[in-house]
């Protein structure tokens, strides 16, 4: 039996693979320390596992559930994008809860995209986007985010390309993975500009809004956004609640019936307790998010050390759960560099690479690791420089 068509040209996502190799090295005894994916290792809030425990145990709690999620989730959201972004929601008709919003991603593809429709996918950036859109069939249309620019998009460079007027959906996501650029107001607004002008769809996911941020941005907090945004936003950064498998997309009543259409022939619903759940989690205050990130930022600068050792550059007002760092001109790229430190220390660091082309010659390392963690890779990598 041969596989379809349209996975021609979708690999198995990197983590994926690279994660076995791990598990081979970890099996001969090396004890590999992973530095490379974005995974928290904190827990939720006390608060919010109490929620998911007392709800759990009822006894009506078990059955499927709304295609639309819970009230209260909705409700929870709604609330917390108009503290947070001063965004104003109808709970109702502009949110729909998500398994997780990587989930989201595939979503919107299925929903919009026809075979041979043209998608704006970062470059660099999380490779997902790129997988579900050719998986639904579209054509890949990279944009460049490269350093002299501030890893922002370059408007009239895109207008140049010939394939404009036939793009369908670009995907935007700031505060930026893997490169940690914060976003600007003024970005946002020339981005649902460039939308309106060529009737294009934007898709920004934003995960990483509360991470190491002290300002916390939705697109949809511009003017005119709903008419041409979509926005994707979760839990598993912001709360620790990664494996939960939780979050959301929030645009026009028009988004959500189109894409509902779709979801609801893929899934049945979120357990209840775990929505009860995350709407606890969404009721957090401040002391959450600075205790969180208090944390991270002393992580930050050991990773600062490590990354100093190695002689790479960076910007230390980098924003989410990893530091982007260029890495010097005696290796290759950021592959030579990542592969050398694994064999040589144990430790793993992701290679730029993995994100498109322009991340070739820069790796990320993950903030979720503890120090000790992190102070051990320094260790271990003095070993062979």
């Amino acid at each position: 039996m041969i596989t379809a068509n349209r996975l021609e040209g979708v690999g198995e996502y990197y983590f994926s693979q690279k994660l076995r190799e791990i598990d081979a090295m970890n099996r001969a005894g090396k004890d590999v320390i992973n530095l490379g994916i974005g995974s928290p290792d904190m827990p939720p809030h006390h608060a919010v596992i109490k929620v998911l425990q007392e709800e759990s145990a009822k006894a009506n709690t078990h059955s499927y559930q709304s295609y639309k999620g819970s009230p209260v989730f909705r409700n929870a959201i709604k609330t917390w994008y108009k503290k947070w972004y001063n965004v104003e929601l109808n709970a109702d008709t502009e949110i729909l809860p998500l398994l997780g919003s990587k989930e989201g991603i595939m979503h919107i593809c299925m929903t919009y995209l026809n075979e041979g429709d043209f998608v704006l996918i970062p470059n660099p950036g999380y490779p997902t986007y790129k997988s579900a859109a050719t998986i639904a069939g579209a054509k890949c249309m990279e944009y460049n985010l490269i350093e002299e620019n501030n890893w922002l998009p370059d408007f009239k460079e895109i207008e140049n390309n010939l394939y404009v007027n036939r793009v369908k959906l670009m995907f935007v996501n700031y505060p930026n993975m893997p490169t940690g650029q914060l976003p600007t107001a003024e970005m946002f607004s020339q981005l649902i500009k460039f939308a309106k002008k060529y009737n294009i769809l934007i898709i920004h996911d934003n995960p990483y809004s509360f991470i190491l941020n002290n300002n916390p941005q939705s697109i949809l907090s511009i003017d005119g956004a709903k008419d041409c945004v979509i926005e994707l936003n979760s839990l598993s950064k912001s709360h620790n609640m990664a494996g939960w498998r939780i979050g959301m997309l929030c645009g026009a009543q028009q988004r959500i019936d189109d894409i509902l259409r779709f979801k609801s022939n893929m899934d049945s619903g979120m357990f209840l307790p775990v929505q009860l759940a995350a709407a606890k989690a969404l009721e957090l205050d401040e002391h959450w998010y600075s205790s969180v990130n208090e944390v991270y930022l002393q992580r930050k600068q050991k990773v600062f050390d490590l990354l100093d050792l190695l002689n790479c550059t960076y910007n230390k007002s980098q924003a989410g759960l990893f530091v982007w760092a260029s890495v010097p001109a005696m290796y290759k790229d950021g592959y030579e560099l990542s592969d050398k430190i694994l064999q040589n220390s144990n430790v793993f660091i992701t290679p730029g690479g993995i994100f498109g082309s322009n991340g070739n010659n820069f790796v990320r390392i993950s903030l979720c690791s503890k120090e000790e963690k992190i102070t051990e890779s320094i260790n271990r990598i003095k070993g062979i420089i």
